[in-house]
């Protein structure tokens, strides 16, 4: 048998020098970079990065920095003020307010996190759907145009009062709201490239369909998706928020920022601060949110990029 030789390339190509997976490795590190320096190039990011970072890390560390079970009931002590044992006081059941603070931040960024996992999981599939396949467009898009006339506020309520109080309901209910905006602006890309000279060259090369979709189309909805995803996080904490003030978010026993506001409220003239310091802490989540998704957008955007 003889050895396998490379055949060398025909006139016209180039050859690919060797190393080249590395150099595109080595190039993405660097525009990683770049974009993180980018990001964090200004004092409002850097305050905001700050911030949610701290946020996040009292979600996770929550069992350790938690003084007290935060579902634990002690009527005598109820309204109670700050003390060495309950540092911001406890609520009108005798909870620990500081306790239930440091759990509900779990509670709060799961339920954001989660709705942007699945608001953007089913808006690509069904914007990949309607922006490559004409025969989608025309069945998906009107039911997509029908969620969109439904407030979204009124159908999470209706969602959560037919199927029931739990966090996986609240997560769903909050994300199909979500749904038509992704899939919407997933299709608009789809729709601006699938004519690009690239695309039509390797469709005639005879890309396979799901290649095509992967390969050329999705990389493009990247950058507004990661912007987009950002602002349904903060989106979600607010939303939850609403639903456990009215009634209708997680289990009213579960320590979130939503229910201590909404134990709080018939106390607030006699102890505003049941009401003032989860909503200090729903604030500074969406804001920094919403602020880092702003410098991402910036960033991202080629359009707005030039203007920096």
């Amino acid at each position: 048998m003889t050895p396998e030789t490379t055949a060398p390339p025909m006139q016209g190509q180039i050859a690919e020098p060797p190393g080249l997976p590395d150099m595109e490795e080595a190039r993405n590190a660097t525009g990683l970079r770049a974009l993180v320096a980018g990001i964090l190039s200004t004092w409002p990011a850097r305050v905001s990065a700050v911030v949610l970072g701290l946020i996040v890390l009292m979600a996770i560390l929550a069992p350790l920095l938690g003084t007290v079970d935060p579902v634990k009931l002690d009527p005598s002590i109820r309204l109670q003020g700050s003390t060495a044992a309950h540092w911001l006081g406890t609520d009108s059941f005798g909870r620990d307010m500081y306790s239930r603070i440091v759990y509900g931040a779990r509670v709060s960024l799961a339920v954001g996190a989660g709705t942007a996992v699945i608001a953007l999981a089913l808006g690509i599939l069904f914007g990949v759907l309607t922006g490559y396949f004409a025969w989608a467009d025309i069945v998906i898009m009107r039911f997509m145009d029908g969620l969109m006339a439904i407030p979204g506020i009124l159908l999470a309520i209706a969602l959560v009062a037919f199927s029931g109080a739990t966090i996986t309901t609240v997560l769903i209910a909050i994300a199909i709201p979500e749904v038509p905006r992704v899939a919407r602006m997933v299709r608009s890309v789809i729709l601006g490239v699938r004519n690009e000279p690239y695309v039509e060259a390797a469709s005639v090369l005879g890309t396979g369909t799901m290649q095509m979709i992967w390969r050329h189309l999705l990389p493009n909805t990247v950058a507004p998706l990661i912007v987009q995803g950002t602002y349904i996080f903060a989106s979600a904490i607010m939303t939850e928020s609403i639903l456990s003030f009215l009634g209708a978010g997680v289990p009213p026993e579960t320590p979130s920022w939503g229910n201590m506001m909404a134990d709080g409220r018939t106390f607030f003239l006699l102890k505003p601060e049941l009401i003032l310091y989860p909503g200090v802490m729903v604030s500074l989540t969406v804001l920094s949110v919403n602020m880092l998704g702003d410098v991402l957008r910036d960033r991202l955007d080629p359009r707005m990029a030039k203007r920096l």
